[in-house]
């Protein structure tokens, strides 16, 4: 008899009669849209007056918004104005009154340094406000006349005014002031291969020619692409009206033969000629003009040019009044160049030049003399220095972002470093224990350093450039926020699959939960390798997850081994040649940990999901774990990398470039190979229940691979879901797909069956 039972008990849990009910009026209660309401400032943005040392920003509470006036030198704050005593004194001049708690200000602006003359714009007009004085008056500009002319969009004028460039047919053209003549420089111009703004169509009207011009107006150049025979992609507006339409577009693909090319030209204004520039070196190179200030040295345009297998690059210098090429600097980076940080500046007229390598493996700053000569290496030691935020040429010194250097702090938390060029002074300026964004004083004497973490709320510090705190300046009000319920997130740390390297991440959980039950456990994955979408800084529900925890999951976002360039040349690289595999077996790991860890996660209901580089990470899981992935979403997914994008294929899984030798003068053809494995090889291996989404107008992850995956498991006679959301791009996030993903791990992996046909109605 008892033995009957239990079968019976297990029968009836395994047919969902038992299943747990999903918490639906929490997941909308805890929503980003509802929790908005409750939630007003989270950061300063201040405004510097100036040169000073003064700076106003506003900043919003439940009890309304207050104008700030900061005096950094003395580490004061004070109200900018009274907003009774304005209120007032607008209503008396223009008649007008309004709640004095909902009070807000346009167009706020100060002349010169004073911070005590106040400009703004309130009910269509500008006023003046003395504040010591408590003057207002309105405010009108003394009229110069037209200070300038209306010129037409097409016309690229010299800084002189002597000349003007415009494109024709996709060529250039050049007319002197004065002369009715237009002078027709180019004639090889043509759709695709276009000197104009307007490079993908033809048309009969004059357009804006892509050129810049030095200061001395004696010269400009063209950096021109070379997209004519690179394959088209389609897509079909089934929404138009009265018919559907066909959209077609540029898309180069890995491995292809024909990619997107780059010729430069040299224009001479005075003589009217045009020279084209030999920069050839590398096979279909990538070339980027490097910023340069050619208004103050027109003599030279410096660019750099990169391989096509992604693994060695120049910096190169053009001499404008001859068109000779200098190659300063060459470097090899193995496996490929981390473009996302990579970054180059010449300084001082070309003198100094500041260049960013990874060939310690980690990314650093090294000094170079204008004849490629190294000086001395800048920042150093075993973590990333990333983007510059401030130059300071005649300081000799630069602001940038860190990652990595601080021990006990994660290492995808940015930041921020003052160095000088000679790599003395090393200074942390943003110390605290979180995620920073600063804005610089115009002075350069202080910083506004605005911090958080997944769990901590913002705080706003006034900081000196020696990173000594000055004051705190704000916390937000999250009085509201808390009364409702709502908490912070757990940062989680696990290992990766090879059990020594840290990965970081984030884990949700139901408010509500009872941790003597046990709760389904979603992965919510993106695996980069160019970013990895892990929240680093406070967010109400960072991409859904925590209201999806809310209906009775454990959420958690984890970063894996190859997903985050700011970790170092070998942690970034680690998928390069497995772009389908990568990230798998870590994600696996790091559930299993969490189990390990937590009595309530449930390991027997493991779901996945994601989109776009995180759908194909989802269906890929699935696909290669079938007995430990029950559940998978994937949107948007690049399931066959061999028809994404190159750049993505070739940079991360790599491209083989040969060499052939063809002819009677024994010339070199080179060729391009890459294969990349995909989610639809896997397609036999679907036992749980997998969901695909995809957009219709996806242009960035073409609807092609999330059909061909469909395709590949219907081949393998597997039973999967699939939604095509008519218009969609890839950006999707409508509600109706957030509910689709929500809906569809409550009815498998609660085992709740929703019976409405209303998305937005739950019986």
């Amino acid at each position: 008899m008892m033995r009957s039972i239990v079968c019976l008990l297990l029968f009836l849990m395994g047919s969902g009669v038992f299943a747990q009910k999903a918490n639906f009026e929490a997941c909308v209660k805890f929503s980003e849209k509802n929790l908005s309401d409750y939630v007003h400032s989270l950061s300063v943005y201040p405004s510097w007056i100036g040169n000073s040392d003064f700076f106003w920003y506003y900043y919003t509470t439940s009890d309304g918004t207050v104008y700030y006036l900061v005096d950094a030198g003395k580490g004061k704050k004070q109200k900018l104005f009274s907003t009774e005593r304005l209120a007032a004194k607008l209503a008396e001049l223009t008649g007008k009154t309004e709640n004095v708690r909902d009070f807000k200000l346009g167009g706020v602006r100060f002349e010169g340094d004073n911070p005590y003359r106040l400009i703004f714009s309130k009910y269509g007009k500008d006023f003046e406000y003395d504040v010591k004085r408590n003057v207002l008056k309105e405010y009108s500009r003394e009229s110069k006349g037209n200070s300038f002319s209306h010129v037409p969009y097409w016309q690229r004028w010299s800084p002189d005014s002597n000349y003007m460039v415009y494109a024709y047919k996709h060529n250039v053209y050049l007319q002197e002031r004065g002369d009715t003549i237009s002078y027709q420089l180019t004639t090889d111009g043509e759709r695709y291969y276009s000197y104009s703004f307007q490079r993908d169509k033809d048309t009969d009207k004059r357009e804006g020619a892509s050129i810049t011009w030095s200061r001395d107006s004696k010269v400009f150049y063209a950096l021109r692409q070379d997209r004519r025979n690179v394959g088209e992609g389609y897509l079909i507006d089934h929404l138009a009206e009265p018919r559907p339409t066909l959209k077609t577009y540029k898309f180069p693909m890995p491995g292809e033969k024909y990619v997107y090319t780059y010729d430069l030209h040299l224009f001479h204004a005075e003589k009217r000629s045009h020279q084209v520039v030999d920069i050839a070196k590398y096979p279909d190179q990538e070339v980027k003009i490097i910023l340069f200030d050619f208004n103050k040295y027109p003599e030279y345009i410096y660019f750099t040019r990169k391989s096509r297998t992604c693994d060695e690059m120049d910096l190169c210098r053009v001499d404008t009044r001859t068109g000779e090429v200098f190659e300063i600097i060459h470097e090899r980076c193995e496996p490929h160049f981390t473009e996302q940080l990579f970054e180059c500046r010449i300084l001082n007229g070309g003198e100094d030049i500041l260049w960013w390598s990874e060939r310690s493996g980690w990314g650093q700053y090294y000094l170079y003399n204008k004849d490629g000569q190294l000086k001395n290496p800048v920042t150093t030691g075993d973590f990333v220095a990333g983007r510059i935020m401030e130059m300071d040429t005649l300081g000799r010194s630069f602001v940038f972002e860190g990652y990595g250097r601080e021990k006990g702090i994660n290492p995808e938390y940015r930041l921020f470093y003052k160095v000088n060029f000679d790599g003395s002074d090393l200074t942390l300026l943003t110390p605290g224990d979180g995620f920073h964004s600063i804005d610089l004083a115009k002075n350069g004497k202080y910083l506004i350093d605005n911090y958080s973490r997944a769990d901590q709320e913002p705080i706003a510090e006034l900081r000196n450039m020696k990173g000594k705190k000055i004051m705190e300046l704000e916390r937000p009000d999250l009085r509201l926020l808390y009364e409702t319920g709502w908490k912070k997130p757990e940062r989680i740390r696990v290992k990766a699959a090879d059990g020594m390297t840290d990965l970081y991440g984030v884990m949700y959980r139901p408010f509500d939960m009872d941790t003597t039950r046990k709760y389904p456990i979603i992965v919510n994955v993106y695996p980069g390798p160019q970013e990895n979408f892990v929240p680093q800084s406070f967010t109400l529900d960072d991409n859904g997850n925590e209201s999806l925890a809310q209906l009775g999951f454990i959420v958690v976002n984890v970063g894996f081994r190859g997903s985050c360039f700011t970790r170092g040349r070998n942690y970034h690289c680690f998928g390069y040649g497995n772009l389908r595999d990568y990230a798998l077996a870590d994600c696996k790991f790091v559930v299993e940990q969490l189990a390990n860890r937590y009595s309530f996660i449930d390991l027997d209901r493991v779901g996945i999901y994601g989109h776009s580089g995180g759908g194909f990470m989802a269906a890929a899981s699935i696909l290669t774990y079938p007995d430990f992935y029950k559940v998978a979403v994937a949107a948007s997914g690049n399931h066959d990398n061999n028809i994404y994008t190159k750049w993505w294929g070739e940079t991360y899984h790599g491209v083989k470039m040969h060499e052939k030798r063809v002819g009677k003068q024994d010339s070199v053809v080179y060729s391009f190979e890459s294969k990349i494995p995909t989610t639809i090889e896997l397609a036999k291996n679907l036992k749980g229940k997998l969901l695909l989404i995809t957009g219709d107008m996806d242009i960035n992850v073409h609807m092609a691979h999330t059909i061909r995956l469909a395709n590949a498991l219907m081949q393998a006679n597997k039973r999967f879901d699939l939604m095509l959301i008519p218009g969609a791009d890839h950006g999707l996030g409508s509600p109706y797909y957030v509910n689709l993903i929500r809906y569809y791990f409550v009815e498998n992996l609660l085992g709740q069956r929703l019976n409405s046909a209303d998305m937005d109605k739950v019986d």
